[in-house]
């Protein structure tokens, strides 16, 4: 196995290895991002869950770990303009990450693509200074494609981290948009 992967190393072109290390670093941002925020986001998910289970058992206002008691306490009428704004926050709040796992999601199959077409066309250089067989084309390819895979691999990952915490945003900003209404109709 290890000289296998000395094998590929110093066979591969060093535009691909440095396509896979790219890839390899955001593999490791986009499992930290996801991590921290899927973590952040549970915990206040939590929160906001007690408070509106709070609300519906016939509490007053919203319990004092929520997001919207922040803006319910600076204002001295609560209005559907404070808590709207309170919404607006939330939601920056609550979709931060996003924007990156998006990114990695959408760059990282032409990245590594991107070291692909460099792997293949150094395989075909190598075939043009010697009589190369078809061993040395299929060798050359199977090594190139790694770097495909490997964009490929860091996409899913991207994407379904993506979706999952989209999800829980939106989780989140409904129980936030149900203590909101819950409080404006106590109000009315």
């Amino acid at each position: 196995m290890l000289n296998n992967l000395i094998d590929f190393y110093l066979k591969s072109h060093p535009v691909t290895i440095g396509v896979l290390v790219l890839l390899s670093l955001y593999f490791i941002v986009l499992n930290w991002v996801f991590l921290y925020r899927f973590l952040s986001v549970n915990t206040w998910l939590s929160k906001e869950h007690n408070s509106l289970e709070a609300l519906l058992m016939g509490a007053s206002t919203v319990n004092e770990n929520s997001f919207l008691n922040n803006f319910i306490k600076t204002s001295n009428i609560v209005s559907k303009e404070v808590l709207g704004l309170a919404m607006l926050a939330a939601t920056k709040e609550a979709t931060k990450g996003l924007s990156i796992l998006s990114i990695f999601a959408s760059t990282t199959p032409f990245i590594g693509l991107f070291g692909t077409v460099v792997a293949i066309l150094d395989t075909f250089t190598h075939i043009g200074q010697t009589t190369g067989s078809m061993s040395i084309i299929s060798s050359g390819v199977s090594d190139a494609l790694v770097a495909t895979a490997a964009g490929i691999f860091v996409a899913v990952f991207s994407y379904t981290y993506h979706q999952i915490l989209k999800r829980r945003s939106f989780e989140l900003i409904s129980y936030l948009q149900m203590q909101s209404d819950a409080i404006l109709a106590r109000k009315a």
